[in-house]
């Protein structure tokens, strides 16, 4: 099993898309890993937390491909700002009428949802979530505990440092979905606390030769 730092999975995300995989194609082969990871989306309400990062962006290409097989989707925003390939998918899913909500603008009852996906904080995130999306975190986690939401989050749980696996605040997911390859983070600190059962999607992803 091949894990990665941070900085060496960013590489290789670069040197990827350098020999000619688009980045577009790329999200949308990770929306599409994270939705074949798991086999319980039909007949569940589920909401999809999205940041403002290519995190976020992974969740609203996976917003259109469950869309696209009439499955009951919600989006929640948390950020006002997209990453480039974030937008295009956030226009798929515009055009394909998935309903979009803003936290702290929207009433959100987290409980009510059989599946969240969490799509806020990727890896390049380090420190404390702050702000809407420390709040959300909360949220999440006590959807999780109080009403047996089944979490998922995609890449990393948000909060979670992908190097140390240390977080002093961070989702706790049912199933990880990392994109690539494992990150050196989920197999320390307090990784095991935070992350129900791992797996990884391959979506073709060339490390360099370094």
């Amino acid at each position: 099993m091949i894990t990665v730092s941070v900085e060496k999975m960013r590489k290789a995300d670069q040197y990827t898309i350098a020999m000619g995989t688009p980045s577009r194609e790329l999200m949308r082969r990770a929306a599409n890993g994270v939705f074949e990871a798991y086999p319980g989306w039909v007949d569940a309400k589920t909401l999809i937390v999205c940041g403002s990062g290519n995190n976020g962006g992974d969740g609203y290409a996976l917003a259109s491909i469950m869309k696209d097989k009439d499955l009951d989707v919600t989006i929640l925003r948390v950020s006002e700002k997209f990453s480039e390939d974030g937008a295009y998918y956030y226009e798929r899913c515009q055009e394909k009428g998935v309903p979009v909500l803003m936290y702290g603008t929207d009433s959100v009852d987290f409980e009510s949802y059989q599946i969240i996906v969490d799509c806020m904080l990727g890896t390049g995130f380090s420190g404390t979530p702050r702000g809407p999306v420390a709040a959300v975190i909360g949220e999440i986690n006590n959807a999780r505990e109080l009403s047996d939401t089944y979490v998922i989050s995609v890449d990393i749980n948000s909060g979670m440092n992908g190097d140390t696996g240390e977080a002093e605040n961070a989702v706790v997911s049912d199933l990880t979905v990392s994109i690539g390859y494992y990150k050196n983070g989920f197999f320390q600190g307090k990784a095991a606390e935070l992350i129900g059962s791992l797996t990884n999607a391959d979506i073709g992803i060339i490390l360099p030769k370094d």
